[in-house]
């Protein structure tokens, strides 16, 4: 089977890396892939925010199977394309895909459908965004989260009712978020440790693949802006398997039969961010893909072929109820250049990197690199994520932090607590979104 996975970071790169371990898998082409997916997969430049100019290359490289890794392309709807030229790709629809494109759908989605979450209201208008604040429903801190994909940077936690009119109007009048800010969620500030939990999806079932936990502030406990994400641990301690059965009872299953309900089944990979909440586990929000960096620990504990799990998802054809995972566990470290995430620096040169992937369990995955004269550069705000795999936590964080030991470039900055929560014998530290 040619395979074709869209995407070009270390999320991607952590799907063609398991891929590559399954001996059903014929060719792997990625597009347009990065340096470290170019060992693994051969690599083809395109847009992956050109939905027509994807299936031309599907069409022209034969591909029987198509795996979509970032959100653009399913928000603009390159599943209804492909779908719609008999072309086979695991991803959901643009409709269903609004579950992350557009918070104030989720938000009602999960109102229409009892789906535990956090009290809010939808803004249209900064005028009514003000009057909401200066009303005093939702107390402080309160969260304010851009409808739109803001690739990650759409959220604010505001302190003060200064600080949270500031976030508005820097939204919806100054547009920091560009077209996703023009509509607004207002919601109250939950509070508990946070869990990622992942599922594939046919459009009438789920089946759990993992869970993990991210980092998401920029420096050491917790401080500093939210990113993108700044590393993750899996499997989450949080998530034991009375705690899963009741995400899936009250969460997941009433997702997957609202969505087959109001006409837009979902199937692909499903991301629920959760916050287990005093009365419970409660949804922050939904992904209609893998998360970053979440994938780069997660997919590695999969125990089973990967690729007919994906193709059962994409046909309708899911019969297990259980992924087969790993016992291992799994820390990974994100490292960034100067400036993110307000700014990145590019062109810088990476040394190390052979160095700290020929490390007994350290892997290494490319997110933004590219290739300049023959050596690899930096090229975007998350660069790298080492990975470091162990029978416990204390060896796979010893060994991920041993692979960035090796590596190095002008303005690298990461974090150096992640997976400190792991140790905590099963608590975490809380966590405020």
């Amino acid at each position: 089977m040619r395979v074709l996975v869209i995407g070009s970071g270390a999320r991607e790169h952590a799907i063609v890396a398991r891929l590559a371990a399954d001996r059903d898998v014929g060719e792997l082409v990625a597009a347009p892939g990065n340096p470290g997916i170019s060992r693994l997969a051969r690599t083809i430049p395109a847009n992956v925010g050109d939905v027509d100019a994807l299936l031309a290359l599907a069409d022209r490289e034969q591909i029987d199977f198509t795996i979509v890794g970032p959100e653009l392309p399913l928000s603009l709807g390159v599943a209804d394309r492909f779908a719609a030229e008999g072309r086979l790709l695991f991803g959901p629809t643009a409709a269903a895909a609004r579950l992350e494109s557009s918070k104030a759908f989720a938000k009602a989605f999960m109102a229409r459908h009892g789906v535990p979450t956090a009290r809010f209201h939808t803004c249209r208008s900064l005028d009514e965004g003000l009057a909401v604040l200066r009303g005093g429903a939702f107390g402080l801190p309160v969260v304010l989260k851009a409808d739109g994909l803001a690739a990650g940077k759409g959220v604010v936690i505001a302190e003060s009712r200064d600080a949270a009119e500031a976030a508005l109007v820097a939204a919806m009048a100054e547009h920091k978020f560009g077209a996703a800010g023009d509509c607004l969620v207002i919601e109250e500030c939950l509070t508990g440790p946070e869990v990622s939990f992942f599922l594939v999806c046919d459009g009438h079932m789920a089946v759990p693949i993992g869970s993990a936990q991210d980092h998401k502030r920029i420096f050491d406990d917790d401080r500093g802006p939210n990113t993108g994400g700044m590393g993750a641990f899996a499997p989450s301690p949080l998530l034991d398997a009375a705690l899963e059965a009741r995400v899936m009872r009250e969460i997941v299953e009433p997702v997957i039969a609202g969505m087959a309900a109001e006409g837009c089944p979902f199937s692909g990979f499903l991301y629920a961010g959760l916050m287990l909440t005093p009365s419970g586990p409660k949804v922050i929000e939904f992904n209609v893909r893998l998360g970053d960096p979440e994938a780069q620990v997660v997919l590695p504990l999969i125990d089973e072929p990967l690729l007919p799990l994906l193709v059962a998802g994409a046909t309708g054809a899911l019969r297990q109820s259980i992924v087969r995972l790993g016992r291992d566990r799994l820390t990974g470290v994100v490292l960034a250049s100067r400036g993110y995430p307000e700014s990145s620096e590019s062109g810088r040169p990476i040394a190390g990197l052979d160095a700290a992937d020929a490390l007994e369990g350290v892997s290494v995955y490319h997110a933004g690199t590219s290739r300049r004269d023959g050596q690899i550069v930096t090229a975007g705000g998350r660069v790298l994520t080492v990975v470091g795999r162990g029978a416990d936590f204390t060896q796979s964080i010893a060994r991920a932090y041993a692979g960035v030991r090796k590596i190095s470039f002008d303005g690298m900055q990461y974090r150096r607590d992640i997976g400190r929560q792991a140790l905590r014998a099963g608590t975490s530290e809380d966590s405020r979104i």
